[in-house]
């Protein structure tokens, strides 16, 4: 296997990132639908789905490109996903409600921005203009992600806490 670059290594966890999100906004719309939440919540997650979809694609079309380290980044982004799925899966038991997967997905979102920007920086760093774009076009999408999850959590807190 090839070895990775400090940023190839971080493309693959954005990679991964975007892999595991998908399977919890799957999940955690599952957790708002079992329990009538607002469909523009729904919504919201149905977006984000499809946004970290094609935050996929674009790591893996720049992954395409980078001679002999592809399987390389494939490998580490998969590992990514394992490790984050985990954490979701640990944190999401068989208790879970639309609150506890709106929490968590304001600690993932957290991150995902956090490794999108660190990708930034390095791109800016090393002057590779494909990452610069990854990172500029999914730091905006990131940064609203974690402000509309933290909405709808916060939306939800209130609603619970005036139901007790």
């Amino acid at each position: 296997m090839a070895d990775l670059t400090p940023i190839d290594e971080k493309l693959a966890e954005v990679l991964g990132l975007a892999q595991a999100s998908q399977d919890t906004v799957s999940k955690v719309i599952k957790l708002c639908e079992a329990e009538d939440e607002d469909q523009q919540v729904v919504d919201t997650l149905e977006r984000m789905r499809d946004e970290a979809r094609e935050t996929q694609e674009r790591c893996e079309s720049i992954a395409d490109g980078l001679d002999g380290k592809k399987t390389a980044v494939l490998d580490k982004a998969r590992e990514t996903k394992q490790e984050a799925s985990q954490m979701r899966d640990d944190y999401l038991g068989d208790d879970a409600d639309a609150l506890d997967g709106l929490e968590f997905m304001i600690m993932a979102e957290a991150g995902e921005l956090g490794h999108v920007e660190i990708v930034g920086a390095m791109a800016e760093q090393v002057g590779d203009r494909q990452l610069q774009e990854l990172a500029g076009w999914a730091q905006p999408i990131q940064q609203r992600h974690l402000e509309d999850t933290r909405k709808h959590a916060l939306s939800l807190a209130r609603e619970e806490a005036a139901e007790s």
